[in-house]
């Protein structure tokens, strides 16, 4: 569990640790990668052809999205739908 906590970049949080997300340091890496990542573009611009790795935070991150719902009126309303009507 520590390795996955501490160790493990996950693709749908931008390759950051669960860790880094839960103590909110996720904004200044991604933003120091995407710093970088722009620095060795411009170094090297033939090694990228099109659009490269999106490094924008991420504002609401789901452990389990598929199962993430409510039950509204004796049906079954996805999270993001509830919240919407609520607004």
């Amino acid at each position: 569990m520590q390795w996955y906590d501490l160790g493990h970049r996950h693709s749908d949080i931008r390759y950051v640790t669960p860790a880094e997300r839960h103590d909110g340091r996720d904004r200044d890496i991604l933003s120091e990668c995407h710093a970088l990542h722009l620095q060795a573009c411009d170094r090297h611009p033939g090694r990228w052809a099109g659009t490269t790795r999106n490094w924008s935070w991420i504002e609401r991150v789901s452990s389990n999205p598929e199962k993430d719902f409510t039950v509204n009126a004796g049906s079954a309303v996805g999270a993001h739908e509830t919240e919407r009507s609520a607004a």
